[in-house]
């Protein structure tokens, strides 16, 4: 009998380090869970087929659940999934494929795809153990490489600081959130788990490539967006050395305005057309407005609703964004910049530099030992 390639957890690191393709054949909920960087589910059952066999294996055993699901899965059905997994083995050959603990799903896979000439190594341990071995990732690398914190008021430009060094993470980005109750964008969050995974492949990179030099993070709170921070990683951001970022007001303005209405306008109305893009963009901020209205107070909250509103309709009117800047000033001072003095309180004895966006990059760079 032909033995079929296995890759084990010796393999696990160059799998992520080279960012290697893989074929998930877990159900598409098993995915939508959790799921591995750079994987892409092509199930070998859908969801109702794999609760139909998981109803037979607690009440006949596995033979009898093996049995059934070659029955739901035969003639054109099998063929068109063998069919989808060919053309990603032929696009990624060098990739390999997983089930959820690398048993009968992943080995039944693997066999099909023998059989029809395409040879692809199954990963021991499957899901489950390519997970755990990113849990113990983030327990090694995040408290044994050291890290810089850049904090700053919203509207600092604290992004362009990030991506200036070779040495950052940006955790908004894998949030896929701008942190703020504003901050949703367009396409839905990663789950937690997906956070986590995008995360520890973040540091496995980072901290294989050096232990001395910092890693560059923003600072965040314990959520972003829906999205919970690893605990080990919110103490380490709690102890970091901090550089705070401080420009001056109008520009923290035209940063907001480009970022929460430029930008997010061009978002909405490519998605959904002009008139709809519009009125998405106008309820994103008015619903937003409404998660904060407890401390932004009531008389605040109306302020701000009635600025909101003479923005848009200016906006609508003319396609001019510049009433947005009353309303983005009246947020920052009423709102972000008392909750921003309030949580700098604390970190005063780990702020190391102020400065503004070339100084706090030219500090950073030397921090990480980044010539410029």
């Amino acid at each position: 009998m032909t033995m079929l390639p296995s890759l084990d957890e010796s393999k696990f690191s160059e799998l992520f380090l080279e960012q290697t393709p893989l074929l998930d054949v877990r159900a598409p909920l098993e995915f939508k869970v959790g799921a591995i960087p750079n994987a892409t589910n092509l199930p070998l059952m859908n969801d109702e087929e794999r609760h139909e066999v998981g109803k037979r294996y607690k009440a006949n055993g596995q033979d009898a659940a093996i049995e059934l699901g070659h029955k739901l899965v035969c003639g054109d059905k099998k063929a068109m999934r063998i069919e989808a997994w060919q053309a990603f083995v032929s696009e990624h050959p060098g990739g390999a494929l997983y089930c959820f603990r690398g048993g009968v799903r992943s080995r039944t896979s693997q066999v099909w795809l023998h059989e029809a000439g395409s040879g692809y190594p199954l990963i021991e341990g499957g899901y489950k153990a390519l997970r755990q071995y990113l849990i113990k990732i983030l327990e090694h690398w995040v408290p044994l490489v050291p890290a810089i914190v850049v904090g700053g008021r919203t509207g600092t430009g604290k992004t362009r600081v990030l991506v200036a060094s070779d040495r950052m993470i940006d955790l908004e980005g894998l949030a896929n959130h701008r942190g703020s109750s504003f901050g949703a964008t367009l396409t839905r969050q990663p789950s937690n788990i997906d956070f986590e995974n995008a995360l520890a492949v973040e540091y496995l990179k980072l901290g294989t490539e050096s232990l001395e030099r910092p890693i560059v993070l923003e600072d965040e709170a314990r959520m972003i967006g829906r999205v919970s921070l690893p605990m080990i990683l919110r103490k380490q951001l709690a102890a970091a050395p901090v550089a705070i970022l401080d420009v001056e007001f109008d520009e923290r303005v035209q940063n907001v305005l480009e970022d929460y209405v430029i930008d997010l306008v061009y978002d909405y109305e490519q998605r959904d057309g002009d008139e709809d893009g519009l009125n998405a963009f106008y309820y994103h901020h008015k619903n937003a407005i409404g998660r904060i209205q407890k401390r932004l107070g009531g008389d605040n909250t109306r302020r701000a609703l009635l600025l909101l509103e003479a923005a848009f309709e200016k906006l609508v009117g003319a396609r001019n964004t510049t009433g947005f800047y009353p309303y983005i000033a009246f947020l920052l001072q009423h709102y972000y910049d008392p909750m921003y003095d309030y949580q700098i309180a604390a970190k005063q004895d780990r702020i190391q530099f102020t400065g503004n966006g070339d100084a706090v990059i030219e500090w950073v760079a030397k921090k990480v030992g980044l010539d410029l």
